[in-house]
């Protein structure tokens, strides 16, 4: 069954992918719709943390991805309001690109296409 996970940085060696902590362990939200995972995404962003990149995966994949790591898992079924935490952790496992300038503003680092793609999902939002 293919699945909705919130990846940072993807494609890199700085690969990082969320989890919420609950207690002293780690876990990882497994969407059932892209829609959800997404209005997740931007629901984190509005709390002014990094912007994940929804991918599409096997949850087999995912789930054995979990059990090696020591994560737990959590499937948000299709249409369940998942919202995230109000507080958010400061130092993670993997860090943010630094693929830009500094004084580069985060609106001149997103290309076209994904302003566009970022675009449609919040029309398809509302």
């Amino acid at each position: 069954m293919k699945i909705y996970v919130l990846l940072y940085n993807v494609g890199t060696d700085n690969e990082g992918i969320h989890t919420l902590q609950i207690g002293n362990k780690d876990m990882v939200l497994m969407f059932e719709s892209e829609d959800d995972a997404t209005r997740y995404a931007l629901l984190l962003e509005a709390q002014d943390f990094y912007s994940p990149t929804v991918e599409s995966i096997d949850s087999e994949e995912i789930e054995e991805f979990c059990t090696g790591a020591g994560y737990e898992w959590k499937l948000v079924t299709e249409g369940m309001l998942e919202i995230p935490p109000e507080i958010n952790v400061e130092d993670t496992d993997w860090k943010e690109s630094a693929d830009y300038p500094d004084d580069v503003s985060s609106e001149a680092q997103m290309s076209a296409f994904e302003l566009e793609r970022i675009r449609r999902q919040l029309e398809g939002l509302l």
